[in-house]
């Protein structure tokens, strides 16, 4: 790192929601170009972080900028009689990426989860994202051998 500070992660706050929903839209664009409704983002967003039953947020952050996220929901087991996370959301500013964005707020997340007895951590990610997928690799996750399916708007 070159003498920089680490980043640091912490619960993402009501403060954060512009700069959250603009990650999110620039994730959606990067990933998969498609083009997220503003009003409905930010409303999702919004949701979130009020709400913490529907999930939370977590960023990471050098000397007050936000430079990166994720979002953790929460989905039961009935065969294992506990919870999987799923990472959602993931998103690294271009100025800070290559440079242990995502590995801080994995970390982070891997930590609660076994403190809170959280059976696994689980991720989607669009097929042809390459680069994430090493990432996801590279800090010790496996592919799954499920398929995805989905029904509903995009």
């Amino acid at each position: 790192m070159g003498g920089r500070a680490p980043f640091r992660v912490r619960p993402a706050r009501l403060a954060d929601l512009d700069t959250l929903t603009a990650f999110n839209q620039a994730m959606a664009w990067e990933s998969e170009r498609i083009r997220l409704r503003p009003r409905v983002l930010r409303a999702g967003v919004k949701a979130v972080l009020t709400d913490p039953s529907k999930g939370r947020y977590l960023v990471a952050h050098r000397g007050g900028q936000v430079c990166g996220q994720l979002m953790v929901t929460f989905e039961w087991s009935d065969w294992r009689n506990g919870d999987w996370w799923w990472i959602q959301s993931v998103y690294v500013a271009p100025a800070f990426r290559r440079q242990g964005v995502f590995e801080a707020l994995y970390r982070t997340v891997r930590t609660q989860a076994r403190k809170a007895g959280v059976r696994g951590l689980r991720l989607y990610v669009e097929r042809h994202n390459v680069r994430a997928k090493a990432t996801y690799l590279a800090v010790g996750m496996k592919k799954a051998r499920y398929e995805l399916f989905e029904l509903g708007e995009e």
